[in-house]
C-alpha cells in the first residue's frame, strides 16, 4: 500500500455538539456549548452539526437550539448545520438561518421504530415535505442512515439492504448520506462489503460520509479501509464525546483528534488545526466535569512529524 492509495484530501464533519452532547445525562449550559462550537469553528472544521430541532420533551439536552444558534458568530469557512425530525423542526431551523439540515432513518425496521416510532418507509415519507422546504429555501440536506452495519435489535445488517435505503435518501433529494456504524460493530472487511454494496446501488463516493463509532476500537481501522476504497468524508466528535441514546451498547464516537492524527500521518489534508480542536475539547470536558476518552486528545500528538 502506498500513499497514492489514499485521497489527497478528506472532509471532516464535527458532530460533537449534537451527536455527542445529546447523549449526556445532564444538560450542558448554552454558553458552554457556544464556546465549544466557536472553538471548533476556529480550528477550521468545514461543517459543525450544532444541535437538533427535535422536541425538548424527547431530547432535553438539545432544547436550547434556537438560543445556541443566536449566540454563534458567522464563520466564513464553516457551515453550521442541524438535525430536523419533521416539518416543525425544519421551520424552526429556517427561522434560525440554518443553511444545512439533516434528516435521519435507519437500515433496520426495529431500530427505526425504537428511534422514530415509525417504519423505515414511513420515515422516508415524512422527509418529503422537509426536503421540499429545504429546496425552496436553498438549504442543503444530509440524510443519516443508522445501523448500516449492525443493529442492537436485529443483529448483522445485509449490506445490500442498507445500500438500498441510502439510495432512497439520495433519490428523495438528499445531497449526501451519512452511513453510520451506530453500535460500533463494523470491521474493515464489513466496511469493504458495505462500500461495495453502496457502489452497486449507485450511491457515489463523493456523496457518502462514513460515521464510525469506536465502541470496540475499530473506528480508525474502518477509516483506513474506507480511504483505500476512495472514500474521504468522515464524521467525528471532538474528544470522543457521545454515543447514541437509542442504541443499547453504543458508545464512543470516533474522536476528531484521533481521526485528524491518522489523516495527517497518511499525508491526507484536512485544513483543520488539531491543537485548536484539543483546546475546544478541553472546554467542553470542563463543562461536563469528567474526562473525555479521545486518545490523541489525552496524550497529544507525537512531538515529531508523524511517520507516513
Amino acid at each position: 500500500m502506498t500513499r497514492r492509495a489514499y485521497p489527497p484530501r478528506a472532509v471532516v464533519t464535527e458532530v460533537g455538539p449534537r451527536d455527542g452532547l445529546q447523549n449526556e445525562k445532564e444538560v450542558v449550559p448554552t454558553e458552554a456549548k457556544a464556546a465549544f462550537v466557536e472553538g471548533l469553528a476556529e480550528a477550521g472544521l468545514p461543517e459543525i452539526e450544532v444541535s437538533s430541532f427535535v422536541s425538548p420533551k424527547w431530547v432535553p439536552q438539545l432544547g436550547d437550539a434556537e438560543e445556541l444558534f443566536r449566540r454563534l458568530r458567522p464563520h466564513p469557512r464553516t457551515v453550521f448545520s442541524a438535525l430536523v425530525p419533521n416539518e416543525r423542526g425544519m421551520e424552526r431551523a429556517l427561522a434560525c438561518g440554518v443553511r444545512k439540515v439533516a434528516v435521519f432513518t435507519a437500515a433496520t425496521e426495529s431500530f427505526s421504530r425504537r428511534n422514530t416510532n415509525a417504519s423505515v418507509e414511513e420515515t422516508l415519507e415524512r422527509f418529503r415535505p422537509v426536503l421540499a422546504a429545504a429546496r425552496a429555501a436553498g438549504v442543503a440536506v444530509r440524510g443519516y442512515l443508522s445501523t448500516a452495519f449492525g443493529c442492537p435489535f436485529e443483529g448483522p445488517v445485509d449490506p445490500a439492504a442498507a445500500a438500498r435505503v441510502a439510495r432512497e435518501l439520495l433519490d428523495l433529494g438528499c445531497d449526501e448520506v451519512s452511513v453510520g456504524d451506530t453500535i460500533g460493530v463494523a470491521t474493515p472487511g464489513r466496511v469493504r462489503e458495505g462500500l461495495d454494496a453502496l457502489r452497486e446501488a449507485g450511491v457515489p463516493a463523493d456523496r457518502t460520509v462514513l460515521h464510525f463509532h469506536d465502541t470496540r476500537g475499530t473506528a480508525l481501522a474502518n477509516v483506513l479501509a474506507s480511504l483505500v476504497e476512495g472514500y474521504a468524508s468522515f464524521d467525528s466528535s471532538a474528544g470522543g464525546v457521545g454515543g447514541c441514546p437509542y442504541a443499547p451498547g453504543a458508545g464512543g464516537n470516533l474522536a476528531t483528534e484521533d481521526l485528524l492524527f491518522l489523516l495527517e500521518g497518511l499525508g491526507v489534508e484536512t485544513g483543520v488545526d488539531l491543537e485548536k480542536v484539543r483546546n475546544a475539547s478541553r472546554g467542553i470536558e470542563a463543562a461536563l466535569g469528567r474526562q473525555l476518552p479521545g486518545k490523541v486528545f489525552r496524550a497529544g500528538p507525537a512531538p515529531w512529524a508523524p511517520v507516513r
